[in-house]
């Protein structure tokens, strides 16, 4: 018969080919159990300000449009030297044509950008740019059928209609981000390192283009691009700006504010070209002339990654103190340069010294373009920027005179003082601003910004 068990006694039986154990030791009642300690959950990482910043909606497609179209403008150049040159037997006529479009540019980018402002980037752009594309087709029939060397310098001053692309994508960007601040830092950021991206990979670009296949590849490509890049670019509609008729504002030029940053341009711009001419001479005469792209290279990547850290920071102080502080940096450090040409005469100490003294130009942009924003009157925009490139594209100029001249006079060594001194004219310039900027008058004229 069944035996009376304890508490602790287990009962064990056989059930088929199964061993049961069954234990009647007395369990804990389950709402006395220890609670498990709930997992805390892991804070999500918040994303950098570049992915905030194409968070937008429709950032990436117009970005994508305009880095397309913006490509062509390092192309341009080297391929209209490459093709002329190689046609006629004349760097001189080549220097001379690109010299006449420059030019061109500079006295018809502005209006283009002011009939940007107040009929629409889609209404003006697109017809602009069909018309530039056509002078550059017509350049090229002309080298390729001898034609006059006039029509040359015709054809190339019709591609002045380009539109300035780059200030249009800034522009795009101070719509959207208006009342962010930070973010604004950064797209200028962003958008000063897509420009020495461009600047880097477009002679290369053209170089590979026109010596590979046939001198006019690199043009006809750059039309292409730049067609297909700008249409893109204004299919964009709910990101574009909306057009102001007729601004409440003063001329850009006519600012307050303006035309001491267009100085601070045209002296910034003199370091760009004279340091272009100085370094290819400076190759040459260490017989590896071929190696100057890639020099040169080394400054513009400086530059890009020197932006896009920029970017990623959160400046402080008063943007007018910033340049300053900037353009302080840039003197500094184009001294390096000289110093490595002078001391060493080796190219590849030359090429370390310039991928440092590249990393100031980049922060001494954005600062520039961000005030060229903040002091450009209310749907003028489009045009005060373009204006802040002209005044780069005259000190280009102007730098590669000086430097050319410096070269051919007394070495390629003491060509690296022109940028020294351009930079330190540009710092003289930005401490004039921002004693002007500390007035009252000054400020009581950019406070609708």
């Amino acid at each position: 018969m069944p035996q009376p068990t304890s508490p602790d006694t287990r009962l064990f039986t056989v059930t088929a080919d199964t061993l049961v154990a069954v234990d009647f030791t007395p369990r804990e009642p389950r709402e006395r159990r220890r609670p498990r300690t709930p997992r805390t959950p892991r804070t999500p990482r918040e994303p950098g300000p570049y992915r905030r910043l194409f968070a937008v909606p429709g950032a990436r497609a117009f970005t994508a449009g305009n880095l397309l179209a913006r490509l062509p403008m390092g192309v341009f150049g080297v391929s209209a030297i490459v093709m002329i040159a190689g046609s006629r037997g004349s760097y001189a006529l080549a220097g001379a044509v690109t010299a006449t479009g420059l030019a061109a540019t500079a006295v018809v980018a502005p209006w283009t950008a002011r009939l940007v402002d107040r009929h629409g980037q889609a209404r003006v752009a697109l017809p602009a740019t069909l018309f530039a594309v056509l002078g550059s087709l017509a350049l090229v029939l002309c080298v390729r059928y001898d034609a006059p060397d006039w029509t040359l310098f015709a054809a190339y001053a019709a591609t002045a209609t380009t539109p300035n692309t780059g200030g249009m994508s800034r522009a795009r960007w101070a719509h959207l981000l208006k009342d962010r601040p930070d973010a604004l830092h950064t797209a200028n950021s962003f958008e000063q390192a897509a420009d020495e991206l461009c600047f880097m990979l477009g002679p290369v670009l053209a170089a590979v283009l026109c010596g590979t296949f046939f001198p006019e590849a690199g043009t006809l490509t750059g039309a292409v691009l730049l067609l297909t890049g700008v249409a893109l670019f204004t299919a964009q509609r709910s990101t574009e700006p909306p057009a102001v008729r007729r601004a409440a504002g003063r001329a850009p030029l006519r600012a307050p504010g303006v035309r001491p940053l267009l100085l601070v341009c045209l002296a910034t711009g003199g370091v760009f070209g004279s340091l272009e001419v100085v370094t290819i001479a400076f190759a040459d005469g260490q017989g590896h002339r071929t190696a100057a792209g890639a020099v040169l290279a080394l400054q513009a990547a400086g530059s890009c990654v020197a932006g896009l850290l920029y970017g990623a920071v959160r400046p402080k102080g008063p943007a007018p103190s910033r340049l300053g502080w900037c353009l302080a940096g840039m003197t500094a450090l184009m001294t390096l340069p000289l110093l490595a040409a002078a001391l060493t005469g080796s190219l590849l100490v030359l090429a370390g010294a310039l991928l440092v003294a590249g990393m100031a130009t980049a922060p001494t942009m954005v600062t520039t373009m961000t005030l060229v924003q903040r002091y450009t009157p209310e749907g003028r925009l489009n045009e005060g920027m373009t204006l802040a490139v002209t005044g780069l594209l005259g000190g280009i100029a102007c730098g590669s005179a000086a430097g050319g001249w410096i070269v051919e006079h007394v070495s390629a060594t003491a060509g690296y003082g022109v940028p020294v001194a351009a930079a330190l004219t540009a710092f003289a310039v930005a401490g004039a601003l921002v004693t002007f900027g500390s007035s009252n008058r000054f400020m009581d004229g950019c406070r609708h910004h």
